[in-house]
């Protein structure tokens, strides 16, 4: 589990390829700067991991670029002790920025292969989530909400309402809507009361689609 110099060098870079993006929110780009991303990466992707780009992590899925993880996580406005439910484990790399900001990050994972490994991987790096689950993210996690703010990390077709429900008011659900052809528009509900919600886009981004358990 070696993290060098080097590894930090290139993070500093990273941070400033982020902010040239137009990343401000100094949490997150605090928590890239300082998170391993080469840990949770395949060996053979080390000499890259610290590029603006996706990478195959297995089971179908991958680990988002840096900028889509920064651009979620900085529309969250996550503050510290924030209660944030997190839709697709994934890698653990998204688990572990929303955790270096000070989140109480609840996260859920179809793909066993994936939440075997990231569970393992997560607390070797001092990472430790209030709760990872084996689950269907369609559903959330009903019994451990409301949430300050959910995160969806995969496509989604519509917007689950189950999620929305498990909403605080005040709340934020950031969560990529499928659009035309392979792309997602990046979408967040914000809760204003019991019934009504706010919707904002902030144009396309291109995930993996979040499965549904027909079970």
């Amino acid at each position: 589990m070696r993290d060098t110099g080097k590894h930090q060098g290139l993070r500093n870079q990273l941070v400033n390829v982020l902010e040239q993006k137009g990343i401000t929110d100094k949490n997150v780009l605090e928590a890239v700067r300082k998170i391993p991303r080469h840990l949770f990466l395949n060996s053979s992707f080390e000499d890259y991991a610290y590029q603006d780009k996706a990478f195959p992590i297995g089971a179908g899925q991958t680990i988002s670029h840096p900028y889509t993880v920064a651009f979620q996580s900085q529309l969250l406005e996550v503050e510290r002790d924030h209660k944030i439910l997190e839709v697709g484990t994934g890698s653990g790399y998204q688990t572990a920025v929303l955790f270096m900001m000070g989140a109480k990050v609840y996260s859920i994972e179809r793909q066993k292969e994936l939440f075997k490994s990231t569970s393992l991987l997560l607390p070797k790096l001092g990472i430790r989530p209030k709760h990872l689950s084996f689950g269907d993210g369609y559903k959330g996690l009903p019994n451990y909400g409301p949430f300050d703010s959910i995160i969806v990390t995969a496509g989604a077709p519509l917007i689950p309402k189950p999620l929305m429900a498990q909403l605080k008011i005040g709340g934020r659900l950031i969560i990529p809507v499928n659009g035309d052809g392979d792309s997602q528009v990046m979408t967040m509900l914000i809760r204003k009361t019991e019934t009504q919600f706010e919707k904002h886009e902030f144009g396309e981004f291109r995930f993996v689609p979040l499965l549904e358990d027909k079970n």
